[in-house]
């Protein structure tokens, strides 16, 4: 589309297939309003013209408002450019999406095939897994080899750290280390209540597995495996993640929808509720009773009840709505990747808080856009123009890097989306 083509403050020649996007429209832009001279302190408008000024500012506004809802019933529709073409090089066009037809099955079957390796990696890393599993809960003891190793690396990243004696001990458990884990991840620490805590106390695994090639749709599954609660019943619970057939238009898989496990909770022991009393009158014969409603709350244990998308586009939903389903769509997909890319194959990192300095850096980058001189306001000074800043040292790869389930994959092109 032309959303993406610049508009010069020049005259505009290029055509354009579609319709310009509102946000680049001139008049969007402040290009065709009236400007106002500079008013100095000794001419300044007497009280009847600055009446007369906001009133013409407002019908301003509303003519703004009037256009601007004109120009965005205009947006992504055609201009007319492509059908004024001669038929010859419309053919051309046309010839064009079909190179872009096969330009797209070759996507397809690449990112197919990015999945089969990620796939490889993770039954390769699977022993790796297990081992981690039996020295956090303490069923194997750590080797010296393993803590030599890890104490090389905590050394790369602090020269004063000191170093663990080596000599073999008696296994030690980790006392909770996934709730650990999980608090220390930005958006999970969210949602996890006090109440949560006490349930995921005795939650001794997360693993991740992919769903079988022959499956109808590729995707994921995050399993969370629990020892005896007072709780629920279950022992795993299961949130598995589901990828449409086809990539989307920007060459990745697209998520279409998640299932979760049925928790079965035993009797008052339901984290998603909270229950309270409340005291009913008999009309008739004034006799009173004490009624126990229960009412939903934020729970972390609602991650596996998962928010459903429309089935049909075209369904009748209110506008607030559909915006607020889209942003829990969108939150519990994040979740789902996080846990896949990030927390299961670097539960150390997240357990010690090293996890947090990039996280953190990256939510940095994502709240700040970059900003042209022309668009800066001036709300910002620099207090020392000439003074030099030193800025903070990225210990680690560039966002998207690094963390990947798929090993020695190149997790930028195989991430999936």
């Amino acid at each position: 589309m032309s959303s993406n083509v610049p508009i010069a403050h020049g005259d505009i020649t290029a055509p354009t297939p579609q319709n310009t996007p509102l946000t680049h429209a001139p008049i969007a832009a402040g290009l065709s309003r009236p400007t106002v001279p500079d008013i100095s302190e000794d001419n300044e408008p007497a009280e009847d013209e600055n009446e007369d000024s906001t009133q013409m500012t407002s019908a301003q506004a509303a003519m703004l408002g009037l256009v601007q809802g004109r120009l965005a019933d205009l947006v992504g529709k055609s201009s007319g450019y492509i059908e004024s073409l001669p038929i010859d090089v419309k053919k051309s066009v046309e010839a064009l999406k079909g190179v872009q037809v096969k330009q797209n099955e070759l996507q397809n079957q690449y990112k197919r095939e990015c999945l089969e390796l990620e796939k490889k990696y993770l039954e390769l890393q699977k022993p790796l897994y297990e081992r981690r599993n039996a020295i956090i809960s303490g069923a194997a003891q750590a080797t010296a080899e393993e803590i030599e190793a890890g104490s090389q690396a905590s050394l790369k990243d602090n020269p004063l750290y000191t170093p663990l004696p080596t000599d073999e001990g008696a296994p030690a458990a980790i006392p909770e280390f996934w709730l650990t884990a999980l608090r220390n991840h930005v958006g999970l620490s969210e949602i996890i209540t006090e109440r949560d805590a006490g349930a995921l106390k005795s939650l001794v695994d997360i693993q991740l597995s992919y769903l079988p090639s022959d499956s109808p749709k590729p995707g994921f599954k995050i399993s969370f495996v629990f020892s005896p609660n007072d709780y629920f019943e279950n022992n795993v619970l299961d949130k598995t993640y589901l990828y449409q057939e086809e990539v989307g238009y920007t060459g990745d898989f697209v998520y279409d929808h998640a299932i979760g496990t049925e928790i079965k909770w035993k009797e008052e022991k339901d984290l998603t509720k909270e229950f309270e009393i409340k005291k009913q009158r008999n009309k008739n014969t004034n006799r009173t009773r004490l009624v126990r409603k229960a009412r939903p709350t934020d729970s972390f244990f609602n991650f596996f009840s998962p928010p459903v998308p429309p089935e049909n586009e075209g369904e009748d939903m209110e506008d607030e709505d559909l915006v607020e389903l889209e942003e829990k769509l969108e939150m519990d997909y994040q979740i789902g990747e996080d846990l896949k890319e990030k927390i299961i194959p670097r539960a150390i990192d997240y357990f010690t808080g090293k996890a947090l300095e990039y996280d953190i850096m990256d939510e940095d980058e994502d709240e700040f856009d970059e900003l042209d001189d022309e668009d800066e306001d001036g709300q910002f000074d620099d207090e020392d123009s000439d003074s030099e800043v030193e800025l903070p040292r990225r210990r680690g790869p560039p966002k998207g890097r690094g963390g990947s389930s798929a090993g020695a994959v190149n997790p930028e092109e195989c991430k999936q989306q």
